[in-house]
């Protein structure tokens, strides 16, 4: 990996959205998306010195005012957030099964964040660390996509990919698949989730998808696998971690951000791939137990 500088300066790159859920039958709103809630995770795992940008485009209305206070509020910066002035922000819907597991419903194809980047990727220069996942690619414009990958092949930055898979972002299967292969043949640090992998290239074990992306150049990194913990993806040998076990599963929304968020944080203090593990996978568990994708500072 790229050698990473002091005081470190991360780049998380997406779509932030109105959230709405319900609490029986009252609703409660708030704003998530997936490398939003890996910034504010990855904010609250780090020292203050170093800092975390988000990338996107929001509205020129009140939720996206709403939804800028509630990025600030948790420590991220909003200065590379753009108002974008006819759009709004993406909504989505959670509604959560006596297990804890949830579905979504979207409304996010007008969507403001759709706009990031018409502009260049100059802004992304100052930063140590660039982060984004499959969802960041997917929204993106085809000519955008195919620049922000060129930008990122010579950029010199450490780059950071989670393959998070959405069928219906993306026009056909073929089309996700050369843009997640393109991710992972760059990323210094991977962080992909066994289901999202086998779903999209057909992997039939969690070795087959170490094996494939250990052949595209992935060197380092963790694989998600739910309630079994992460299992490192690194040259090194690294001894697997004995894990806990959830204790209650309310709500798994943002289980996986939230590794990566406590992950990257922790590896990127310590150099400590097994520490690192535990420390994604306890926030996990933390989250999980909580209504929402993102807990209570207190």
């Amino acid at each position: 990996m790229t050698k990473l500088t002091t005081p470190l300066k991360v780049a998380c790159i997406g779509e932030a959205m109105i959230e709405l859920a319900f609490e029986g039958a009252t609703p409660r709103v708030s704003f998530a998306g997936d490398t939003l809630n890996t910034a504010i995770y990855l904010r609250r795992s780090l020292k203050a010195a170093h800092s975390v940008s988000f990338f996107s485009v929001v509205g020129n209305d009140v939720f996206s005012q709403r939804m800028l206070d509630f990025i600030s509020d948790h420590g991220i910066l909003t200065t590379n957030i753009s108002k974008h002035p006819n759009l709004l922000p993406g909504l989505y819907a959670i509604d959560t099964a006596p297990d804890g597991e949830r579905s979504f419903l979207y409304w996010r194809e007008n969507s403001a964040a759709r706009t990031l980047f018409e502009a260049g990727f100059s802004a992304l220069e100052g930063f140590d660390v660039i982060y984004f996942s499959a969802i960041t690619l997917a929204i993106l414009p085809k000519v955008v996509r195919d620049g922000f990958m060129d930008w990122l092949a010579s950029c010199g930055k450490t780059i950071v990919f989670d393959s998070n898979y959405r069928p219906k972002l993306w026009p056909d299967t073929a089309t996700a698949q050369s843009s997640v292969e393109a991710a992972w043949r760059l990323a210094d640090i991977g962080l992909p989730s066994v289901d999202d992998e086998m779903a999209l290239f057909s992997d039939e074990s969690e070795q087959d998808v170490i094996a494939r992306l250990t052949q595209w150049g992935l060197n380092f990194g963790a694989l998600k696998r739910g309630s079994r913990g992460p299992r490192s993806i690194a040259t090194e040998s690294v001894q697997q971690p004995v894990y806990q076990k959830a204790h209650s599963v309310v709500d798994t929304t943002a289980a996986g951000d939230s590794f990566n968020g406590a992950f990257l944080g922790s590896y990127f203090q310590n150099s400590n791939i097994a520490k690192a593990l535990v420390d994604g996978h306890n926030c996990s568990l933390k989250v999980i137990a909580h209504k929402g994708a993102i807990t209570p500072t207190r």
